[in-house]
């Protein structure tokens, strides 16, 4: 509850505040889409919403947990990675195996995962000890795991499509376009079968970076996994740039590589595997 109310509270408060910030931004002679200057400013937002209440959610000692012994856990975090990187990997061969791929520069594809790896770490840093260390973490403790992984992958799923379907710039000071933004991003849910694949895609994978919290106790392992993932989001549109690919393999919508069965069928292997996986990984954290 006092989450949901931060949740409220950090996205009026950006909606409010995000014209100002195009405003000055634009007088700064920067030029940025709205929608990227709306959601800076609800991370920032909802940043100090949850700071404001961080004694009352236990935000501290959340942290404090999830990223318990990061040299300990080193070895959970390249081993997080190497998996996402083989699961990505297969996805990349069955679409070369359908035809994808004939005209791709492989130097280009390495260049972009190259440039992509320190962001990729930067998003699972970030989005590991927000979804996973203080919201999964948090509501373990209110409704016992299972149900907390459950309906923390739905938010997950949730915050990741709920985003503006356009960028667009602002010329002048516009006071109303933080809301009329938001009432944008929200426009998608109203379209349930355009974004069932994303969401049931975007679930399922938050599901496995659950799971892998759940078990691990510390986000480390989640870390590596979400940045490999990243990494192959950003390179995908390097191998299937113009070329049809099926749909089984790359799905609709701003994320196709997790919106088709095929991602599905990964992210299902993995969540049945990981258990047996993780709990006899010989890990320093362990010993």
């Amino acid at each position: 509850m006092r989450f949901a109310i931060a949740l409220v509270v950090g996205l009026a408060a950006a909606a409010i505040i995000s014209p100002f910030a195009a405003d000055a931004v634009a007088a700064m002679g920067f030029r940025f889409p709205f929608p990227r200057i709306f959601d800076r400013t609800v991370m920032v937002t909802l940043l100090a919403a949850m700071v404001v209440g961080s004694r009352s959610m236990g935000f501290p000692a959340l942290m404090r947990d999830g990223f318990a012994a990061p040299r300990a856990n080193l070895s959970r975090l390249l081993s997080g990675l190497a998996i996402a990187i083989a699961a990505i990997a297969i996805l990349f061969a069955l679409a070369f195996a359908s035809g994808a791929g004939a005209d791709v520069s492989y130097g280009v594809v390495v260049a972009r995962a190259i440039k992509s790896a320190i962001p990729a770490f930067a998003i699972g840093f970030i989005e590991e000890g927000f979804f996973r260390a203080f919201l999964l973490g948090g509501m373990r403790r209110d409704c016992g795991s299972r149900a907390a992984l459950a309906v923390s992958s739905a938010f997950y799923a949730l915050a990741h499509l709920v985003r503006s379907p356009a960028h667009y710039y602002l010329v002048g000071f516009h006071p109303a376009a933080g809301f009329h933004n938001l009432a944008a991003s929200a426009a998608q849910l109203g379209h349930p079968v355009t974004a069932a694949p994303t969401l049931v895609g975007l679930f399922l994978l938050g599901m496995v970076l659950g799971e892998a919290f759940l078990i691990t106790g510390t986000v480390w392992f989640s870390i590596g996994l979400h940045a490999g993932f990243v990494l192959g989001a950003k390179t995908w549109t390097g191998v299937a740039h113009g070329v049809p690919v099926s749909r089984w393999i790359a799905g609709p919508g701003p994320v196709p590589l997790i919106a088709a069965p095929a991602a599905w069928a990964i992210a299902l292997g993995l969540l049945l595997t990981l258990p047996y996986f993780l709990r006899r990984l010989p890990l320093s954290s362990q010993a």
